[in-house]
């Protein structure tokens, strides 16, 4: 067979790219009650067979049917039988060699999916799914991120014993803590805290699990085999193709009645293995190499998927427009999205915004690459370097917050503000401001920024913590008070599940496939730190209050004023009025202006504050003494002139209508 430079030549060709591009929205299999229509996209090869099986896996075909060359390079079987539950395989002739190859395009598969199966989408739909709709969009992008089988594995979550795991654990909608009937775990927890939107970490079809295998076998899941399908080690039953689908479809219509929207991580920069259903039917297109033949390895993962390839963007898209629609998904978190091109990233926004609205969609990824990566053609990728080409809409991870709150997350030994760090100032003010202003890296706005301090990458937030405060009496302080300065800056709030309980996961900074006991949330610690839960849930409930920090446009971060700086200290007002651009999103503010001080000195600092009556809002113990309706708040606090900031801690005072100054 040709070598992948030469097959590179080829497709490089004008005549090639003319005579191949297909623009229709029809690859794969379209299963209805009156046809079945199998096309795949295949210009190399000179004959395609099309395998009919009766199981997902084993057995001999039953049928092999030659498919058609048609126009685009696509070959195509049509019949008008209904062929919902039919699996299938394609064999391939190609440069003289035969190829067995399952569909790039499946929408279904038996376990493992090695084998694609045809399916009538209508009959995967659970009951009322035509009336399922996202829940309205909130004050505030609250975004959380979960596992599915990391949400419901521990015992004590009270999750029924069969749905640990899996997809249907999402619809248990009142779950308590040892099924005691009080302390609140799951979906109903997750809705006190205020969370908004569930980033489901990779929920396609990932080829690190064996889905037929041992139940405690764990990964991540950024592996991708089957783009346009449900994992089967999430399903109750992963021998049954069309089960993971409906129980996916059944997990996202319930967590839009308990009004929580899903964002779903995507991994369109790699696939599991080189040797991929797109490799096998159009060999070296779908993926990136050196001049010299080299792999391209910019993932990490050993190999680049060539999103800049014009059948390579297509495939991309239709599949975020396919799980868009099909799966009514609210938004997409792209994985090293610095390797996919900057033309598709902001083709799928426009595609998005024109079939569900603008902005009705969140876009955001990690604007990184491991390495560099063998782009064709002088093509621009999505690197933090780039944010200033996308979409103003397009987020992107900002790990200058996260490190200048927390410290490095390559570099244990390494603090940052809140652990003890100086010369950081400059840095979380800038964090403030969602790094929009003048000495910022050139994002457009700070709906282009995630404003965080954890994901599943690296540490746990409690695991740095430890690792780098000596004193234990202070960890929670210290976690109390990094939490207060990342959501009280500007951008979208995104926070690891279980950081608002001190999650651990004993100081491991990868556990990718480490043991799901490692890996599990530990519900139990949702009671044990109900304390720090309490705080986040505070900061959560004031955020969604506070326009001018939930404010997404391009001069939000004007609203940044009277800023000062001490060593290890940091201050500053912010106007909290409402715009108008801002009055469909945001209640009236009770507090027209905030005055904002960060101290991570050990030791009490005394600032003098503007004149006026100031309310405290949250200090170093309580981020409820806004809500006088609670107990612990009935009181309403107020202080002037001189204020006391206690040692490593956040102050947030508000100035109510009618206090200014004189």
């Amino acid at each position: 067979m040709k070598t992948a430079q030469e097959w590179k030549e080829w497709y490089s060709m004008p005549e090639f790219r003319e005579k191949n591009t297909y623009q229709g929205n029809d690859l794969g299999v379209c299963c209805a009650e009156d046809k079945t229509t199998f096309l795949l996209w295949s210009p190399c090869a000179t004959n395609v067979t099309l395998h009919l099986y009766r199981e997902g896996e084993g057995g001999s075909a039953y049928q092999k049917l030659p498919m058609q060359r048609e126009d685009g390079g696509v070959w195509a079987y049509r019949t008008e039988e209904e062929m919902h539950g039919v699996y299938y395989e394609y064999e391939l002739l190609i440069d003289g060699e035969t190829v067995y190859s399952a569909d790039p395009y499946a929408k279904a598969c038996g376990v493992n999916g090695k084998r694609s199966m045809a399916v009538n989408l209508k009959r995967t739909n659970p009951k009322g799914w035509e009336q399922d709709k996202s829940p309205a969009y909130a004050q505030e992008n609250v975004i959380y991120e979960l596992h599915v089988k990391e949400f419901s594995w521990d015992e004590r979550g009270g999750f029924p014993e069969e749905y640990r795991g899996k997809y249907k654990a999402f619809l248990c909608e009142n779950t308590t803590l040892d099924r005691d009937g009080v302390h609140k775990t799951g979906c109903g927890y997750l809705r006190e805290l205020g969370v908004t939107h569930i980033q489901l970490m990779p929920t396609y079809d990932y080829g690190s699990v064996d889905e037929a295998g041992d139940e405690t076998e764990f990964n991540w899941g950024y592996d991708p085999v089957n783009y346009n399908v449900p994992e089967g080690s999430y399903a109750t039953d992963a021998r049954k193709g069309e089960v993971r689908i409906r129980e996916m479809k059944e997990m996202v219509q319930s967590l839009h009645r308990q009004g929580l929207r899903v964002i779903m991580d995507v991994v369109y920069n790699h696939t599991y293995s080189l040797d991929s259903w797109l490799q096998r039917t159009a060999p070296w297109y779908y993926y990136r190499t050196w001049e010299d033949g080299r792999v391209s390895d910019g993932s990490a993962c050993g190999n680049d998927v060539a999103s800049e390839r014009p059948m390579c963007a297509k495939y991309i898209l239709d599949s975020v427009l396919y799980w868009a629609e099909e799966y009514h998904i609210d938004g997409f978190r792209f994985d090293l999205m610095g390797l996919l091109d900057v033309e598709l990233m902001n083709r799928i926004q426009r595609e998005l915004d024109m079939r569900y609205g603008r902005g009705e969609k969140l876009l955001y990824g990690e604007p990184w690459a491991a390495v560099g990566s063998a782009v064709e053609h002088g093509t621009k990728t999505a690197l933090k370097e780039n944010v200033h080409l996308l979409d103003a809409r397009i987020g992107i991870f900002c790990d200058n917050t996260r490190n200048a709150v927390k410290g490095s997350v390559f570099d244990v030994d390494k603090v940052g503000f809140v652990n003890g760090a100086k010369g950081l100032e400059k840095a979380i003010l800038d964090s403030v401001q969602a790094w929009c202003g003048p000495d910022g890296f050139g994002a457009k706005a700070p709906s282009q920024i995630l404003t965080y301090v954890s994901a599943h990458d690296n540490q746990t937030l409690w695991d740095k913590i430890v690792d780098t405060v000596p004193d234990e009496r202070i960890w929670m302080r210290v976690n109390r008070m990094a939490a207060a300065v990342y959501m009280t800056c500007q951008g979208n709030l995104f926070l690891l599940s279980g950081e608002e309980f001190a999650r651990t996961k004993g100081g491991m900074d990868n556990s990718y496939n480490a043991p799901i006991a490692i890996n599990r949330l530990d519900w139990g610690r949702t009671w044990e730190n109900r304390t720090l839960v309490e705080y986040y849930r505070g900061l959560i409930a004031l955020r969604k209050k506070l326009p001018g920090l939930c404010d997404k446009s391009e001069d939000a971060w004007k609203r940044v004023h009277g800023t000062w700086v001490k060593e290890q200290a940091v201050g500053f007002l912010l106007d909290n009025t409402q715009h108008c651009e801002d009055r469909k999103k945001h209640a009236d503010t009770a507090w027209e202006e905030l005055c904002v001080v960060y101290n991570a000195r050990p030791e009490e600092l005394v600032v003098q504050v503007p004149e006026g009556d100031w309310q405290v809002l949250v200090d170093a113990q309580n981020s409820f003494w806004w809500d006088t309706s609670l107990e612990h708040s009935k009181k309403v606090v107020m202080v002037s002139g001189k204020v006391h900031v206690e040692a490593v801690s956040v102050l947030v005072l508000g100035r109510r209508r009618g206090s200014a100054e004189q």
